[in-house]
């Protein structure tokens, strides 16, 4: 036996996932924005946990990295369910590949959210028409709900994401603080909700009141056209329920796609952005504080490695 008589340094990922398990034990739950990251291969996957045949398989990294992502992180916020209504068979699979620890967050589809389809080619013929769906709890409940059910003690917590909503269609946010809360009323109970707007305007307290009354929280979000984390946190009403919500996706100014040009493969940080970070300490410490369940998630939009921004904001690199 080879015992050497210096302990090894513990890991980046064996930091992080200490950190993490400790908080997570308080009840704060952080994670990441998506997970199917190869540039974060080293870091926090082993890539010889996804040879086949003596070499590197995309395939089973993007089958099986789930798993080892739940070894180090409690939570995951999964935006690709924006995109779609995902199948009974496809929640099978998915829930199945991590570990029975790992708590979800999911977007709603924008089936829901989207109140007019972007001019996007993506869209087809829909770019540009009013969503006949927009803010249809019927199908909400039948489409995505109701596969969702047998793993709802799995999922922390749920993303209404609103994009930019045009002033053709909300001048004022009273019309669409009434449209929301028609819509909030509707939903069945057992299940958090939180809500994200991207309309600056919109941060109001007619807002917030409607989020309020329905335990609906509002998700502190570094976007955009978004105000500041920590403007958002000064805001006292904008605390709307029993639970806490952040999502730190992009520097203010800086849009998706300019971030994407800059960051990806996502390998490391590459540009430190100090007001989300002390926005996300500040959400720490006020969740440590009030021993209120919260969930944060970071995007490798923001400074380049959403990984390393968490380990910066939860004190991992130091210990």
């Amino acid at each position: 036996m080879n015992l050497s008589l210096f302990p090894t340094e513990p890991t980046f990922r064996d930091r992080l996932a200490a950190r993490l398990r400790a908080l997570a034990a308080e009840g704060i739950y952080v994670g990441t924005s998506s997970w199917k990251y190869p540039g974060w291969l080293d870091q926090v996957y082993t890539p010889e946990r996804y040879f086949t045949r003596g070499r590197f398989s995309q395939k089973k990294f993007e089958s099986e990295c789930l798993s080892e992502f739940s070894e180090i992180f409690p939570t995951v916020c999964g935006d690709f369910t924006f995109y779609q209504f995902p199948s009974p068979e496809y929640w099978q699979r998915l829930f199945a590949s991590a570990q029975p620890s790992l708590q979800f967050a999911f977007k709603v589809p924008e089936e829901i959210t989207v109140r007019e389809w972007p001019t996007h080619l993506r869209y087809g013929a829909r770019g540009g028409l009013e969503n006949e769906s927009f803010l249809n709890a019927d199908l909400f409940q039948s489409a995505f709900l109701g596969a969702l059910e047998p793993y709802r003690n799995r999922v922390g917590v749920l993303v209404f994401e609103f994009g930019m909503l045009p002033k053709r269609h909300y001048g004022d946010v009273e019309p669409f603080a009434a449209d929301l809360d028609a819509f909030l009323e509707k939903l069945p109970p057992g299940w958090r909700y939180s809500v994200e707007i991207r309309n600056r305007e919109f941060f109001d307290e007619r807002y917030f009141r409607v989020l309020r009354s329905r335990n609906v929280a509002h998700v502190f979000n570094s976007w955009t056209r978004m105000p500041e984390l920590r403007n958002q946190l000064a805001e006292p009403a904008a605390q709307t329920a029993d639970f806490l919500v952040a999502r730190a996706q992009l520097k203010p100014g800086r849009t998706f796609e300019q971030a994407v040009e800059k960051f990806q493969p996502y390998r490391e940080i590459q540009e430190e952005y100090p007001p989300a970070r002390e926005g996300l300490k500040e959400i720490l410490e006020r969740a440590h504080k009030q021993n209120t369940l919260s969930f944060l998630f970071v995007s490798n939009r923001l400074e380049g490695n959403a990984p390393g921004t968490i380990a910066a904001v939860t004190g991992a690199e130091e210990e």
